[in-house]
């Protein structure tokens, strides 16, 4: 697969989905090394940039992604896995979802 890292520095956005439900969960970034690990080992792994590093989600909270399917954006630059969540959810806030705050009126 001929993913776009460049246009990000290195890093492409990876948009998580819930399978059954379709929810969207929450927004990482990965770099090749993190992409590869979750493609070998089917768990979600992205790369925090903050802390310039590799991680696998649900190294400390234990709520971890299994990946059931992943898309491709048109250019070739972003990425969609739809994931079954092990555990309570994904938000470090102790929400299932990082997407729970309302946004402004538009």
């Amino acid at each position: 697969m001929n993913i776009d890292f460049a246009k990000g520095g290195g890093l492409v956005p990876a948009i998580v989905q819930e399978h059954d439900s379709g929810e969207v969960l929450m927004l990482g970034y990965m770099n090749a090394e993190a992409l590869t690990q979750t493609q070998d080992t089917g768990w979600m792994h992205f790369y925090s940039r903050s802390k310039e590093r590799l991680w696998k989600k649900g190294e400390t909270s234990g709520n971890q992604l299994k990946v059931r399917s992943m898309f491709v954006d048109c250019d070739r630059d972003t990425l969609l896995f739809r994931v079954d969540v092990v555990g309570t959810g994904v938000c470090h806030t102790g929400n299932y979802s990082c997407f729970f705050t309302p946004g402004e009126d538009l």
